[in-house]
């Protein structure tokens, strides 16, 4: 990895600040060709994404393929199906007192955007929020995670095809390199990443007044009532959990279930386990490892600190250091003061709480911060109806796990300590645009006669206007 020096970024911020205005002045047609030669390099690349992943921490190609390309390639489609309409001027009223004006919204692009991804998915967390910079007229410099060394290269080489710097760039480095970028003065700021380092960014944003995007992670349940398919639900909770070693912020990071069904669903987790690694998760080809040491003994002290006092291990529970794996693991009786259940998990450890009334569950879940995605499995509309109004999250899914996150016609993000604002198609596009108003005046409207020296006529107009427009 070349760290890219202080002067570096110095000097391709001000390459991009020079250039923004001249990007900003891009027709739709001119972005739409920049997306597909995007989307052709996706396509190239794909075989190399894989390698690069699986050298890293040995993600299984199909994962890559369907939670890095197919939500880059599909986000790529839909901007570009979509993007006249987005550009165009949007025509709003304008109030009877201003007759003979009209009035719109004129998106603008904000300028020059820095993009602070993760290693959990480093090509989906880099591309997603570029499409909508590159969709809504922006430069952009993109820091991807250091964690994650191969695919941060493949990142910028891939980058660096397409674009010149003072356009997109693509700067490689450790925290240092992300402290040196934030004391720059964007226009915009995408972080994906831990709550407390979105604190961090936040800061220094604010030194330069700059917006920022945060899709942060925290703690998000899953509800599975009485009613719930549970078959289906031990399938989807599964699937949504484990798949990259459960190193996903929209995964489910502890379930509670109804205490009737508890037993049964238990089982069902463990046999989709089985169907899904067969006998030894730590030796599937389907399983990934955890992303480097340092996460791998994070993830193992929750789990020996959950054993220590009294959880019981449901499922799993094996670990492999040499190799950074640890086998999907299901809790029971897991202490609240434990780590687990005070900590985002972010690996492969699924505590399960229950409950007796849902509004036990629905207690427990606001008691703690608002989580980026909550889940409900239930067949009763009553039900998943109390759970919605009830609860903040910043998504929903009704008998799925994460699935959201691929319609994007839907908005994604977070709220208070998940995250803030949202991206994903048109939401992306306005979170990199600036909705600048427009009013212009046509000619001359009864507004001119509220002007000094006031008179009766005048005091009389302004008295219509308040009680009736």
């Amino acid at each position: 990895m070349q760290t890219a020096s202080t002067s570096d970024l110095q000097r391709i911020f001000q390459l991009q600040q020079n250039h923004h205005l001249q990007v900003g002045k891009s027709t739709a047609r001119e972005r739409i060709a920049k997306l597909n030669r995007l989307l052709d390099a996706i396509m190239r690349h794909r075989p190399a994404m894989k390698e690069a992943m699986y050298a890293d921490y040995g993600k299984p190609p199909f994962e890559v393929d369907a939670v890095e390309v197919l939500p880059i390639t599909s986000a790529i489609r839909h901007t570009r199906s979509n993007l006249r309409q987005w550009m165009s001027p949007k025509r709003v009223p304008t109030p009877s007192a201003f007759l003979g004006s009209t009035s719109w919204v004129h998106y603008e692009p904000k300028g020059v955007c820095l993009i602070i991804s993760p290693w959990n998915f480093p090509f989906n967390l880099s591309f997603l929020p570029l499409v909508s910079a590159i969709a809504a007229g922006n430069c952009a410099i993109i820091k991807p995670s250091e964690m994650t060394p191969n695919s941060s290269a493949l990142i910028k080489k891939i980058v660096a095809e397409l674009f010149a710097e003072n356009e997109v760039a693509v700067v490689e480095g450790a925290v240092e390199t992300s402290e040196a970028l934030l004391a720059l003065p964007f226009n915009h700021i995408f972080f994906t990443g831990a709550p407390s380092i979105g604190k961090l960014v936040m800061k220094a944003a604010a030194v330069h007044l700059a917006s920022v995007t945060l899709e942060l992670g925290g703690k998000s349940p899953a509800i599975i009532d009485e009613t719930a398919d549970l078959a289906t639900a031990a399938l989807r909770v599964v699937r949504g959990k484990f798949a990259n070693c459960g190193q996903i912020c929209v995964a489910p990071d502890y379930l509670l279930v109804q205490e009737s069904v508890q037993a049964a669903f238990l089982e069902l987790l463990k046999k989709t386990l089985h169907e899904f690694y067969g006998g030894d998760a730590l030796q599937s080809s389907s399983y990934a490892s955890i992303v480097n040491d340092r996460h791998f003994n994070r993830v193992k002290s929750y789990l020996d600190d959950a054993r220590s006092k009294g959880a019981t291990i449901v499922a799993g529970g094996q670990t492999d250091a040499a190799r950074r794996h640890i086998e999907p693991t299901i809790l029971t009786n897991v202490p609240d003061d434990s780590l687990l259940s005070q900590e985002e998990i972010f690996g492969p450890l699924l505590p399960v709480h229950t409950y007796r009334h849902l509004q036990e569950a629905i207690d427990f879940v606001n008691a703690g911060e608002r989580p980026l995605t909550l889940s409900i499995f239930s067949k009763n509309k009553k039900n998943i109806h109390q759970v919605m109004a009830e609860t903040r999250a910043g998504g929903t899914c009704i008998n799925h796990a994460q699935l959201h996150f691929y319609n994007h016609d839907l908005p994604f993000g977070g709220v208070n300590n998940s995250g803030m604002g949202n991206s994903h198609g048109w939401y992306g596009f306005e979170a990199f645009s600036n909705a600048r108003a427009v009013y212009q005046q046509n000619h001359w409207g009864p507004s001119e006669l509220l002007r000094a020296p006031y008179t009766k006529f005048s005091e009389w107009l302004l008295d219509v206007s308040i009680k009736w427009l």
